[in-house]
């Protein structure tokens, strides 16, 4: 099957300024705030709201089954609703009550742990919930650690500390209403008026800070789908890059695609800071790790080679960060890390790939897969980190192929919670260049998963990315699809 036209299709649906994220209850349930202002959006939000309510009686994924985003969306839905004061919205808190006492006893079943800004947002959510009357005693026992937590943490941190140029600006909504202090107000949005491209962050600014702002209502407006809006928009670097290095894995592009990608990296070589890297969005301040390896890798593929000391400029003792004051170090990110320094041509022994060899050795579990804080799935650091060392470490992932090797299921695919496009597609891509590299990997293995791909490749797929809640880079994951059956089709 020739993929040519749909690889066409797909370059020209992303572009500069724009990403396509689905839309998430959390970040809405902020957005619904506005309602109190009177303002149009709050409205259609709530209305939105009131249609997504799981059948258990919460919001969040409807699958997986992950208890942080089932909670962190619940309590910011619920503490929304309760305030308009109507009957049928009591009711609808009143369905809840199980289910957020259910999602508090599961928290440590998850597999990666913590949404981001897990332990500063659910605080804030609880204290407002329990002033509206919508959490139980018993439930808020169970989470009264945390808000112990935030209260000392924001005692410590002095005033005006949030603004543009730290990444904790992006969830700027865990001050609440009580810890406005904490922001530096005049240097807090960026120049489209989101703060931090965050949706959720932006409503609590609108609605709390400087109220019915133009520039962020604007942003807010432009955003909005339908009553609802994503967990971070726009996210141009992030979809541009992962879409075309997905793209580029399987091997040469026509020239049509070939040109479309030129003209965007042309895009994203304007938004690389020599000696810093790249932001995850066009306009964002903070760059970081993660990004900034990926594109690195992705222009040498291209044979456009960027400065590798933005790279390095993460390097830290032990091993490479993602963002600076980050709580929690990024495995995904020092694989990307690795895969930039193999295509910047350093050899397996150089000092910074050493180290990098090392903490993933380290950090893979006994299970021989490896956990990333961006994602659900151990697939798909796992794939990642077999794409960056096969052929260039191939010790560091041999028990990984092997594990990728025994978990598909009978009818050819993969996943953790269930089988999924997103997962299988990362197993195949594993698989293919892996085998390319000399590893043994029965063809049956890419065969099966290929045909079970063609069959449940296209949208929706799972929301298996964690941000504060779970969402989906659907043109991302798209990409990963056709990569997969493209490296598939070669074998």
């Amino acid at each position: 099957m020739n993929q040519g036209p749909s690889v066409h299709t797909l370059l020209k649906r992303i572009g500069p300024n724009k990403s396509q994220m689905t839309v998430t209850p959390y970040d809405t349930s902020w957005l619904a705030r506005l309602a109190e202002l009177g303002e149009p959006l709050g409205e259609c939000a709530l209305d939105w709201l009131r249609d997504s309510q799981l059948p258990d009686g919460s919001w969040g994924a409807e699958e997986p089954l992950y208890y942080h985003d089932r909670l962190v969306c619940t309590l910011a839905a619920v503490t929304v609703l309760a305030r308009q004061g109507s009957r049928s919205d009591r009711l609808r808190c009143q369905r809840a009550q199980p289910a957020l006492e259910t999602a508090i006893g599961g928290l440590s079943s998850d597999a990666t742990g913590e949404t981001i800004g897990f332990e500063m947002i659910v605080p804030a959510l609880l204290m407002e919930a329990e002033n509206v009357g919508v959490i139980g005693h018993r439930a808020k026992a169970a989470l009264d650690h945390l808000v112990q937590y935030r209260a000392a943490k924001l005692v410590a941190l002095p005033h005006g500390v949030i603004n543009r140029h730290v990444t904790v600006a992006f969830s700027a909504e865990m001050v609440g209403p009580d810890g406005l202090k904490l922001l530096d107000v005049d240097n807090l949005q960026e120049a489209n008026g989101s703060v931090g491209h965050s949706p959720s962050a932006t409503a609590h600014f609108v609605r709390y800070v400087r109220r019915l702002d133009p520039a962020a209502l604007a942003y807010l407006r432009g955003i909005s789908r339908q009553g609802a809006v994503p967990t971070v928009a726009p996210s141009d670097v992030f979809e541009l890059s992962w879409v075309m290095w997905n793209l580029v894995l399987a091997g040469s592009l026509d020239d049509e695609s070939s040109a479309l990608c030129h003209g965007y990296l042309d895009f994203l070589q304007g938004a690389w800071k020599p000696g810093e890297g790249i932001p995850q969005a066009s306009g964002y301040t903070p760059t970081d790790g993660d990004d900034t390896s990926l594109v690195f890798e992705l222009f040498a593929r291209f044979g456009r080679p960027l400065d590798l000391d933005a790279v390095l400029c993460y390097e830290e003792k032990d091993y490479f960060r993602c963002f600076r004051l980050e709580a929690n170090t990024s495995l995904s990110a020092n694989i990307h890390v690795l895969g930039a320094l193999r295509q910047a041509g350093l050899a397996v022994d150089h000092p910074s790939v050493t180290k990098v060899r090392s903490f993933l050795r380290r950090t893979q579990t006994v299970q021989m897969f490896w956990l990333d804080k961006w994602h659900a799935s151990p697939y798909y650091p796992t794939a990642h980190a077999v794409i960056a060392a096969a052929g260039y470490d191939d010790d560091l992932v041999e028990d990984a192929i092997f594990w990728i090797l025994s978990t598909q299921s009978r009818e050819g695919a993969w996943g953790y919670y269930a089988p999924t496009a997103e997962e299988t597609a990362y197993c195949l891509q594993a698989l293919v260049l892996a085998r390319r590299h000399g590893h043994e990997i029965p063809r049956d293995a890419i065969r099966c998963g290929a045909a079970w791909l063609a069959d449940h490749g296209e949208p929706p797929y799972m929301p298996l990315w964690i941000g504060k809640c779970l969402y989906c880079p659907e043109l991302v994951v798209r990409s990963t699809v056709l990569s997969a059956q493209i490296l598939a089709m070669q074998e």
